[in-house]
């Protein structure tokens, strides 16, 4: 494994996401990788206040939309490309499948609009649209993920909406997953931890060896 490689996970909150990217995180270090360890909204400075107002702020739809993308804009430019030009192995906790979800799947905002500010923004170089290698979406039943979230600390703005947002949610990246199935790895999130892991490894190795 010495080439470059760019992984996001996609889920919602209290599917499990962190406790697996910190794994992964090792397991690659501990096989001799550069890794380079980042989240969406975020990343860079000023996409981090970006994410601030998205997560705290109310807006209309296509502010909170535009907002998400002038936040990846700034982190491709400033950590992912870079990251990846120097061989390292990037792991993201979200990226662009995110926004469909949210944005698209829960807000019900335009899915064609997002599509067209996906290839204004991603396309760096001008020729390449940047997605992941691979996307591990972590499915978890919403009422199963507001349980463990009931446990665990004051939500956010998008954590504390009602169980029917995050039903569309999931919709939302079984419809990204349904247009670009060879990028995904669904795991079932629902399982024992344990269980979780060695999907997720699976699907790493399996991805990487292709």
């Amino acid at each position: 494994m010495s080439r470059s490689w760019f992984i996001s996970f996609e889920g919602i909150d209290g599917a499990g996401k962190s406790t697996h990217i910190e794994g992964l995180f090792h397991w690659f270090k501990s096989r001799g990788h550069v890794v380079t360890l980042t989240r969406e909204p975020g990343g860079t400075p000023l996409a981090e206040k970006f994410r601030e107002l998205a997560l705290h702020e109310t807006m209309d739809p296509l502010t909170e939309a535009l907002l998400m993308f002038a936040a990846r804009r700034e982190h491709l430019i400033q950590v992912i490309e870079p990251a990846l030009a120097r061989g390292e192995v990037v792991l993201c906790d979200r990226f662009t499948d995110a926004t469909f979800a949210y944005q698209g799947g829960g807000r019900g905002f335009d899915w064609q609009v997002l599509k067209n500010l996906e290839q204004m923004v991603q396309k760096v170089p001008a020729t390449l649209l940047r997605q992941p290698d691979l996307t591990v979406w972590f499915d978890l039943p919403p009422v199963v993920a507001a349980e463990r979230l009931n446990k665990a600390r004051v939500p956010d703005k998008f954590e504390s909406q009602p169980q029917s947002f995050f039903e569309a949610v999931r919709e939302g990246y079984a419809k990204r997953m349904q247009e670009t199935p060879s990028r995904f790895a669904q795991i079932a999130a629902d399982q024992a931890r344990e269980l979780v892991w060695l999907d997720v490894l699976k699907a790493v190795e399996l991805a990487y060896a292709k």
